[in-house]
């Protein structure tokens, strides 16, 4: 592909990033323009009202509160860890906002949430009520990536240059073998993509289907770049998904150093943080103390003196002037521990958006590691690869991509994401296939449709099951009995009542038939559907008629298909939804989408569906053949009655 090809593919992205951008700030401002508190309560952008639970400073220093909603406004929201807030009080007013401050959320649970707030000072204001959160939009992200994609427009730069012709040119990836490695920890394709990475010149990618041990390969092939590298930079596009591997680098002793806000990483990787490890560092008590002098000093000089001659003036602007001396002494000293901590650190670890911190804008990488690569979208993905001169990509282009919410966007390649261009364009490439999370007929019915049949199940969990005698795939079908989707007036969701009953129904009966040992030995039972409204329903249901002990309860997760990617239970029940004469399937025809649905099930997968509607399309068609294959198909008039 010609330079021009490319650069005019980099400039469709240009153009499909300015539409989407321009569809999220039109939601967002449709969501809080024009209507009041409730309305935007009920549209999960609000908090209203909150009380403020606790104050406290962590170990960075940065002032943390907790906030609570009382249980009758506990209606679904989109708050989500890393999001930025504002904070307000309209204690003064009835409905309008007359002091805020602005955070970003460190943990929202169903009823309470912490955040860091953006001041060093706890605000009193804070302690006069009638306080509410609400989400502000992100401009940030977009900013970054319109910057990412103007310098590869307009580079000179030969490497990059280099880098653009073989990601998502025609030029051809080069390999130098230098030795080959092998550890026994690590089975046969595992082996074969660390030693891909280790001779990769240029680009690697790491295929790493479900359950097959990508996070474990991705660790093990950093820890051995470390052997030839000083330095690495490590990515991915979510925070959640930069913390998994920040904890699993430290484990292995690797000093890792997180950059980005404190709010939007765990607790565990808190002390990996910058800002965490600057407040540790030995000479920060240093700092604390110059600090305190200045502070001291600026009070003192400020202070009203009855009796104030030209003495008292030049006094004062003594203090001035050393208390300002102190402040740029405590800066240089703050920077050069910052500088420090940056230089002896083994890996650098962020967001893909976050690649660009001010921290670290100015240097370079031999290699950098871009973990679910197949989630990030293409603009963002580009901003770490301008720093690096090698570029590692590992994900799985058969799940779900990265959320585009204009359709117009979408349709026109912004949801194609550069490590399918990648995968697609390159020979650059190891498939992980020995799975180690589901039982075999789990996993066949994926492996055959997405992954050509290649993947093949570790013996410790190719039958295992909940019990002896249990049946590891069922699917219910719910043709012919009636029951009918139902789209909710103010959500747009798609729900279906009778379903969820059934499936609550089904699932009780099916765990009352498990003896108390196994029921203890469980590890977690999802609920999931594609559709909010059907996960309302469900949880609902779940709430007033799941009569089992404590313990049993603890267990089950109800949520949507794409807040379980990357995780995984023992025991998943999947409602389809859709039912009707038309035979549309909506969010059903993501078939992604329903390949990371069923494989979050480790022993046991139960599927609820009406096969005269999702049957029109091959995949579902392809599914319901290979349930009849496996003897796992089940009307459901013989559970309902």
């Amino acid at each position: 592909m010609s330079k021009n090809k490319i650069n005019e593919e980099i400039k469709n992205l240009q153009t499909q990033l300015a539409i989407e951008k321009a569809e999220d700030l039109s939601q967002f401002k449709i969501k809080m323009q024009s209507t009041t508190l409730i309305e935007r309560r009920n549209e999960g952008v609000l908090w209203y009202p909150v009380q403020l639970a606790t104050s406290l400073y962590d170990a960075g220093e940065r002032l943390i509160i907790n906030v609570s909603r009382s249980k009758e406004h506990s209606g679904s929201h989109l708050f989500q860890n890393g999001k930025l807030v504002s904070i307000f009080s309209n204690s003064d007013s009835n409905n309008e906002q007359t002091t805020f401050v602005t955070g970003v959320v460190n943990q929202v649970r169903e009823f309470d949430m912490y955040i860091t707030i953006n001041n060093d000072i706890f605000p009193d204001w804070l302690k006069d009520g009638k306080l509410g959160v609400q989400l502000l939009f992100d401009e940030n992200s977009y900013l970054e990536m319109e910057r990412a994609l103007n310098i590869l427009q307009k580079t000179d730069d030969r490497r990059l240059n280099q880098l653009k012709s073989i990601i998502i040119g025609d030029e051809d990836a080069s390999f130098e073998e230098k030795y080959k490695v092998s550890i026994p920890t690590l089975n046969k394709s595992q082996n074969d993509a660390l030693n891909l990475v280790s001779k990769a010149q240029d680009l690697a990618i790491i295929h790493g289907p479900p359950g097959t041990g990508k996070t474990t390969t991705i660790i093990q092939s950093i820890v051995h770049t470390l052997k030839d590298e000083k330095q690495i930079l490590v990515c991915a596009p979510s925070n959640s998904a930069v913390d998994l591997l920040v904890e699993k680098l430290s484990e292995k002793g690797i000093n890792v150093l997180r950059i980005g806000h404190p709010a939007r990483v765990t607790d565990n990787v808190l002390k990996n943080t910058l800002d965490t490890k600057v407040t540790l560092h030995e000479h920060y008590k240093d700092v604390k103390m110059i600090r305190k002098q200045a502070e001291e000093l600026f009070k003192s000089a400020g202070k009203y003196k009855r009796n104030f001659g030209p003495e008292e003036r030049r006094q004062r602007n003594e203090s001035f002037k050393e208390a300002r001396r102190l402040k740029d002494e405590a800066k240089q000293l703050i920077h050069y521990i910052t500088s420090s901590l940056i230089s002896d650190a083994q890996v650098i670890a962020t967001t893909l958006v976050g690649a660009n911190n001010y921290q670290i804008k100015d240097m370079k990488f031999k290699t950098v590691f871009i973990d679910e690569a197949a989630q990030g979208l293409e603009p963002a993905t580009w901003i770490p690869i301008i720093r690096s001169d090698r570029v590692i990509l590992a994900g799985d282009h058969s799940q779900l991509p990265p959320t585009v919410k204009s359709y117009e966007a979408a349709k026109n390649g912004l949801e194609i994401t550069l490590f399918e261009k990648a995968i697609k364009r390159n020979s650059a490439d190891v498939m992980l296939n020995e799975q180690y999370r589901m039982n075999e007929k789990i996993m066949t019915f994926s492996s055959r449709y997405f992954y050509k049949n290649q993947l093949i199940a570790n013996e410790k969990v190719k039958i295992h099951t909940i019990f002896d005698e249990d049946i590891p795939v069922e699917f219910i079908d719910t043709a012919g009995t009636g029951f009918s989707e139902y789209t909710d007036p103010e959500t747009k969701s798609t729900m279906n009542r009778e379903e969820a009953d059934l499936l609550m129904k089904y699932l009780k009966t099916y765990l009352e038939g498990i003896n108390e040992t196994n029921l203890t030995e469980i590890d977690g039972i999802g609920v999931i559907s594609p559709y909010k409204a059907q996960v309302n329903i469900l949880q609902e249901h779940f709430d007033n008629n799941f009569e089992f002990p404590d313990f049993v309860k603890e267990k089950v997760s109800i949520n949507t298909v794409d807040s379980f990617q990357g995780q995984e239970r023992d025991i998943i029940f999947i409602s389809l939804v859709r039912s009707n004469e038309k035979n549309e399937i909506g969010f059903l025809a993501d078939i992604r989408r329903m390949n990371v649905a069923m494989t979050r099930a480790r022993k046991k997968l139960v599927i609820f569906g009406d096969s005269g509607t999702i049957c029109k399309n091959n995949f579902y068609n392809s599914f319901v053949d290979y349930i009849n294959e496996i003897a796992a198909y089940k009307s459901a008039f013989e559970i309902m009655y």
